[in-house]
Formats: structure tokens, C-alpha cells, sequence
């Protein structure tokens, strides 16, 4: 299904056939598009952990710190946010259409209770194992080594998408928690993203692009509608193309889209 957006007051910062970048607030953008047009959503929103405290990067000591973006405004005020973006995501997806939300314990349980405030219908919730993680500074607590991923579909009695056999049969050869030709499971190890695909810098919650082809050849199919309203360097845009389905991004940051256009633009190249 091919969406026109030549009608919405935001136009595309970045616009190429099935490819569409927007610098927008993405609660705004939202209610301009029409509704039951997204066949599935990715979001990754603001772990809201900037807090002034540090982490290990590459061997290094580093503030958690991302931006303003990721700043904690208080409970009440954190939980109405992910009330408001997840409610107008409801409205633009398809009855039978699903959504995916990453994050860690600093947000991810809001979210899942926003979902099912909002209607939603939970299916899975996905451990995303990460075999590399950095080491915990104090050794006061466990080392966090994985986020978690909730996918829910819009309306409970709807039918939704998902492609078992690939799933089952696929090739996944870094997930050594996969088993050849038996069923996928709701624990996944994914190494976080490559080398290659930070070479233009990269966004501080950047997904490896492994993460989104799976979630995309998981519950879309070719045609199909993705949107991503917290969109950073556009992982979820790039998966998208390599597997033939639209995308729409919609990010604050100019700097992540400019970024994003980079990668779209090394990708085209590369499937020529």
C-alpha cells in the first residue's frame, strides 16, 4: 500500500521513493497521518536515563548523559509522555497492525503499561541478550547485558502478522541461542551494532541492524507500511529498505537525520 503524504502540513526534511525522513515531533506528525495507514511501528523513545552518572564505552569511563531528549521530567510526567505517543500510534495503525517498543528497566515498564491502557494487545515480550555488554562500574548490582523488546497488536481480536517459517528456518548466524529449524524463541543474541555501520558517527541508542531485519521480517510483509517516530540514525529505515517495505522516520535532531541520509545514501549505493 503506497501512503500520499503530499497533504500533510510537515513536509519530508528527506524524501526518496519509499523512504521519507520528517524533522517533526512525532506526537505532532502523527495526528497528520491518516489513520488505520501503518502496518507496523518500531519505536525506541528516550530511555530518560541522562542523569549525570556514567558507564563503560570501549574501555572508557563515559557519561550516560545523551541529551536533553533522554532527561527525566518526574513519573507523572514521563508516564503521560509515553501515554501520549503511544495513543497516537495507536490511531495510525492497521487493525491488525503491531508495534514494536525497545528499552531498558528505566522505561520499558511504563511503556508496557501505557500499551495496555491504550488498548493494546500484548504477544511477546523479546530479551534482546547483548553477548558484549559493558561491565557494571560499581559491583554493587548485575550487569545489565540485555533490553527488553514488547510487541503488541493493536486490537485484540484483529489477526496479525507473523512470518513463522522465516523465523524457524532462517539464517541467523550470529545468534548462537538459535537453533537451526526449530522455533524462535523470546530470548535473541544480537551483538550490538558493527564497525560499518557507525562510519558517519552513530546515535547514543543506536540498534544493530540485525535487531530490525529480524523485527521487520518478523511481523511485516513486502509493501508493507514501517514507521519509527523516534527515528535517531534511521536503523529501522535501513532494515526496511534492505526488505523492500516503505518507511516513515520523524526525529527531533537534525544531526541524527543528516546522519540517517548518510546511511540511506551508502546503502543505495551498495545495492546497485
Amino acid at each position: 500500500m503506497v501512503i500520499s503524504y503530499t497533504d500533510l502540513v510537515i513536509k519530508p526534511y528527506f524524501e526518496k521513493p519509499n523512504f521519507k525522513l520528517y524533522h517533526a515531533n512525532s506526537i505532532d506528525l502523527l495526528a497528520d497521518i491518516p489513520e488505520n495507514s501503518v502496518d507496523m511501528i518500531f519505536a525506541d523513545p528516550p530511555y530518560l536515563l541522562s542523569n549525570g552518572g556514567f558507564t563503560v564505552h570501549a574501555g572508557k569511563m563515559v557519561s550516560v548523559n545523551k541529551g536533553e531528549w533522554d532527561v527525566s521530567n518526574g513519573l507523572k510526567k514521563d508516564f503521560e509522555f509515553q501515554l501520549t505517543w503511544i495513543e497516537a500510534c495507536h490511531r495510525v495503525l492497521k487493525h491488525g497492525g503491531t508495534i514494536w517498543i525497545s528499552g531498558t528497566y528505566h522505561s520499558i515498564y511504563q511503556c508496557g503499561f501505557a500499551l495496555q491502557v491504550k488498548h493494546f494487545h500484548i504477544l511477546n515480550d523479546i530479551a534482546w541478550f547483548k553477548p558484549n555488554a559493558s561491565p557494571n562500574l560499581s559491583c554493587r548490582f548485575f550487569t545489565a547485558s540485555h533490553e527488553t523488546l514488547i510487541w503488541a497488536r493493536k486490537d485484540k481480536k484483529a489477526k496479525h502478522k507473523f512470518n513463522y517459517d522465516a523465523m524457524k528456518n532462517g539464517h541467523w548466524p550470529d545468534d548462537f541461542l538459535k537453533k537451526p529449524n526449530l522455533q524462535m524463541r523470546s530470548v535473541w543474541a544480537v551483538y550490538p551494532p558493527k564497525s560499518p555501520e557507525k562510519i558517519h558517527g552513530k546515535h547514543p541508542t543506536q540498534k544493530p541492524i540485525d535487531l530490525l531485519v529480524r523485527i521487520i521480517m518478523a511481523s511485516t510483509d513486502k509493501g508493507d507500511v514501517v514507521l519509527d517516530p523516534f527515528a535517531g540514525s534511521s536503523t529501522t529505515g535501513l532494515a526496511a529498505m534492505l526488505n523492500d517495505r516503505e518507511f516513515i522516520g520523524i526525529d527531533l535532531e537534525k544531526k541524527y537525520l543528516d546522519l540517517s541520509i548518510k546511511r540511506y545514501n551508502d546503502l543505495k549505493k551498495s545495492l546497485v
